[in-house]
């Protein structure tokens, strides 16, 4: 089958207009629930308390109700001598005694104000003496510790409006005015279906060339969040009358229609065509967006139907761009305010050309109190990258470089920016995933940025990180990470890790032979990392196939070999030994954490210090896992 092109690509506010004018939005259909089930439920209609709250006056403290004229100019020097009723007052029962003038009735906390009394003295300002008698040590105000009937909520008052959400704190109040059902709106259904021949469902084995499928499980509880109620139908087989029965059925019990997949046009790609036949159909195909210019936005007789790339973070960011706000505003909520931070760029990005982009970044604080973004660069098939970001920004269609150090205005993707305790940014092993745990079980948030050894040098000489992991090898000194360091920085001691040249268990041949074989391919590191510095150190002037590949983590490097897309490549031993690869050890190498002198002692820091401690319980499971303690010097020696 040849490839088709898209219909039109669209503005990206363009596209969401024409989907708009193609939807139905008629008035939210209401029923009504008990309370037990209104949480997360969106209210229909005004609720209006029906009692006052409290609805009698009622005593803040254990003590004695009097009245408050009784106890003017009492004092610890001069206390005020009151007769006490024989009645005592506990919660749940009303006063049968009138409190008159120069008496006074115990009551309890939550207990009803008996008439006469307009004052409660609690119990630590009195003494009881023998005969009846209560000796009051402090004047008393009227109204004092009393909650008269009515203060929170009158009988009448509005307590809630139509619209809001309803969490623990909106049901306390409903139960509060006695309400044991509430009006609300109904949930929109929401069908979801995932297509692909790559497609297996999380729990199954993996098989080469497949893919568990997250865009289900990530769509359905992306609505439920929405306050929608999700329906996943199915992960689905490129067959396109199986998948046109499946659409059909969704249209018909749901209010809206969400399938990823199969939305480019190439061959193999069903979904566009099975929408294509309805009324309208498709509205648009193509947005000139990154992530998600795949999209694909269709309606049947007014009903939203919605094709999302396949690509875990294109899918989720076009479903919050394009799928959410419709879900709202069919679930009876109002369209969503974003907040905003503005932030510097760390680095310099470059953008496609004719294309908005709407860039993921995880954000810092600097030493100077302003906030640095980082890129969340790792492409759209990424399923962790949205789920690691703080926020986006929008690169404009006319911008091809964003030059580090700009100002740029960050769209949060949550409700405010929840800082972290410790911020690490520099080289990434797993060795660095033990240390994070570790520090996360003490319960301090750790965030953890990889952008290599050079760049995590970079950030905390301008004061962005509190730790940069960093393994350089300086090669005319033979000495690691110090040659590197910036004023203003000093090194923590870390670990000592192999590095080597791994390959499938097969091949036998040693380094030397691997190197002078033309017909082997390689999968290199990226630059600034500490592993290329080694394997450019160790190739020389050769440049073998597969120089050019470079994938930014230990493990992406075993995953090549391992899956024969590469034939030899450089990783860390306890990676390769994970991965079941032949392991050639190259170099000792020794990583240390670049710490900024102006960073402070904070707790966290503290902890961090403690846990590589010689003979502590994380030093010896790193030891355990390849990562040997460092010499006597902080950057592990030469």
């Amino acid at each position: 089958m040849k490839q088709e092109q898209f219909l039109e690509v669209l503005d990206r506010d363009e596209a969401e207009r024409r989907w708009l004018e193609a939807l139905s939005f008629r008035p939210p259909q209401r029923e009504t629930v008990p309370l037990e089930e209104a949480l997360g439920r969106v209210l229909s209609a005004d609720v209006r308390a029906g009692v006052d709250v409290p609805s009698f006056d009622r005593s803040n403290m254990d003590g004695f109700a009097v009245r408050s004229e009784d106890t003017f100019g009492a004092s610890e020097h001069e206390p005020v001598r009151l007769e006490i009723n024989a009645e005592s007052i506990p919660t749940g029962v009303e006063p049968k005694t009138e409190v008159q003038s120069g008496r006074a009735t115990s009551i309890a906390t939550g207990g009803m104000l008996p008439r006469g009394a307009d004052a409660v003295v609690p119990v630590e300002l009195t003494d009881v003496e023998e005969g009846a008698g209560l000796s009051v040590r402090g004047a008393r105000v009227p109204g004092a510790a009393i909650s008269f009937a009515g203060t929170d909520m009158g009988a009448g008052e509005t307590v809630l409006f139509a619209g809001a959400r309803l969490t623990s704190r909106e049901t306390g109040v409903l139960a509060a005015v006695g309400a044991g059902e509430v009006e609300v709106y109904r949930r929109p259904r929401v069908a979801v279906i995932s297509t692909g021949d790559e497609i297996i469902a999380p729990g199954e084995p993996m098989r080469p060339g497949m893919v568990y499928d997250s865009n289900g499980r990530i769509l359905c509880d992306a609505v439920r969040e929405l306050g929608a109620e999700p329906s996943f139908r199915g992960a689905f087989r490129d067959q396109l009358e199986t998948l046109r029965e499946a659409t059909e059925r969704a249209l018909e019990d749901s209010d809206v229609v969400v399938l990823s997949g199969g939305t480019s046009k190439g061959e193999g790609d069903l979904s566009y065509r099975v929408v294509s036949g309805l009324r309208p159909g498709v509205v648009v195909h193509g947005v000139a967006l990154k992530p998600g210019k795949p999209i694909c936005l269709a309606a049947h007789e007014g009903k939203p139907i919605v094709i999302l790339p396949g690509f875990p973070t294109s899918a989720i960011f076009t479903f919050h761009e394009f799928v959410a706000p419709v879900i709202r505003r069919l679930a009876g909520l109002p369209a969503q305010r974003r907040e905003t931070r503005s932030a510097r760029l760390a680095v310099r990005v470059n953008s496609e050309h004719g294309r908005l982009e709407y860039l993921l970044v995880g954000l810092v604080r600097r030493a100077d109190g302003g906030l640095s973004a980082y890129p969340m660069g790792k492409g759209s098939g990424s399923v962790t990258s949205f789920s690691r970001a703080d926020g986006f920004v929008r690169i404009e269609r006319t911008t091809e470089i964003v030059e580090a150090r700009t100002e740029l205005e960050v769209t949060l993707l949550g409700a405010g920016i929840e800082p972290a305790d410790l911020v690490i940014v520099g080289s990434h092993c797993t060795g660095l995933d033990l240390i994070a745990r570790a520090l996360r079980a003490e319960g301090f948030g750790v965030k953890v940025i990889a952008v290599g050894s050079q760049g995590g040098l970079d950030a905390a000489a301008r004061g962005e990180c509190d730790v940069a992991p960093t393994h350089l090898l300086d090669p005319r000194s033979g000495e690691y990470n110090r040659p590197f360091l910036a004023e203003g920085l000093e090194l923590l001691p870390g670990y000592r890790r192999m590095q080597g040249v791994v390959t499938r268990p097969e091949e036998t041949r040693e380094t030397g032979d691997l190197l002078d074989d033309p017909s082997l391919r390689m999968v290199n590191r990226n630059r600034g990392s500490g592993t290329r510095v080694l394997i450019d150190e160790l190739l020389g002037p050769r440049r073998p196939d597969g120089y050019a590949s470079e994938p930014r983590s230990h493990h992406a490097v075993a995953a090549a070999v391992a899956q024969g897309r590469a034939d030899w490549g450089v990783t860390i031993e306890s990676v390769a030994r994970e991965a079941g690869l032949r392991f050639r050890p190259l170099r000792q190498e020794h990583s240390a954490f670049a710490v900024g002198r102006d960073r402070g002692d904070s707790p966290a820091l503290r902890s961090f210090v403690r846990l590589l401690e010689a003979g502590s319980p994380l030093r010896a499971e790193l030891e355990a896992q390849g990562f040997a303690a460092p010499f006597g010097d902080a950057d592990g020696a030469r």
